[in-house]
């Protein structure tokens, strides 16, 4: 179900395998968590106002990346792309007070990994080869019963780590921190080979690609390949392989990601009628 086969899930699946982005979520994941966020456009710049200007907000000292408010735009400091990340780590940290989330920001290359991330989920890709923060622990399981071949709905828990940090991430925070670093994202997606594009019309692309995995409700029935299982029902199977690399962290965290994306997307501007519709699915019997 990795491809989509179980793709990555084989009979004995290696324990460090990669998991989601969320985000891709993560994509999920705003510019600097850049890992699971996926936006559209933004809004309108708002009116000059007659209030002081705020303080800028620097690295290591005072304020980082404000949780709520749209506020003034963020002082990121101006680094080049190759040695971006730490000052990337410094604004992220306060995009979430999850413990494992600072352990996922300590990969090298972060905005260059978003950006190829973000563009793989797009194409219906999976993220996994660029995600290397998180190794789901224990091993995929099936049940095997008189009916046939099941997913252990036990092994959606070991996804469990990649929907708390996704749900304690800070959208208003995260989409300022997204518009400070869009000119590096910009760069590293002309680096990859799209002279001349919007970096945010690949993640609109990918956005509507997570939400467009169904939520499934009931069991997934299996058939074993050689080396790895595909699901029976053609629809689930025929599912993007972003959409089935998502599609394994089970219903629950599912909706949790998707929800997610919602809210950031909420938070750009962007109205609800613009996003897919939410859909569950359930499989069909043998």
């Amino acid at each position: 179900m990795d491809d989509l086969h179980l793709d990555d899930e084989q009979v004995n699946e290696p324990k460090k395998i990669r998991g989601l982005a969320i985000a891709i979520l993560v994509v999920l994941a705003a510019a600097a968590a850049v890992y699971y966020f996926v936006f559209m456009k933004k809004p309108a710049a708002p009116a000059a106002s007659q209030e002081p200007p705020a303080e800028s907000v620097t690295p290591g000292g005072g304020e980082k990346a404000a949780a709520g408010g749209m506020g003034e735009p963020l002082a990121f400091p101006p680094v080049v792309l190759g040695e971006s990340d730490a000052a990337v780590r410094e604004f992220a940290a306060a995009l979430s007070a999850n413990p494992e989330f600072a352990k996922w920001l300590l990969t090298k290359d972060i905005v260059r990994k978003f950006v190829v991330a973000v563009d793989n989920v797009a194409d219906g890709l999976s993220p996994k080869p660029h995600i290397d923060f998180f190794s789901p622990s224990g091993q995929f399981r099936v049940v095997r019963t008189k009916a046939g071949t099941l997913v252990d709905e036990a092994s959606y828990s070991r996804y469990d780590p990649v929907a708390g940090v996704v749900l304690s991430l800070d959208a208003a925070a995260a989409v300022r921190l997204y518009r400070a670093v869009k000119p590096l994202l910009q760069e590293a997606y002309r680096d990859l080979g799209y002279p001349g594009i919007d970096f945010e019309d690949t993640l609109v692309r990918a956005i509507a690609e997570l939400l467009e995995t169904p939520v499934v409700e009931g069991p997934v029935r299996l058939e074993q390949k050689i080396l790895s299982y595909e699901m029976t029902d053609e629809k689930l199977e025929g599912l993007s392989q972003a959409q089935k690399q998502l599609l394994r962290m089970g219903p629950k965290s599912v909706r949790a990601v998707q929800g997610k994306l919602r809210e950031l997307t909420a938070a750009l501007g962007v109205l609800e009628t613009r996003l897919p519709q939410a859909k569950t699915y359930t499989p069909r019997s043998e």
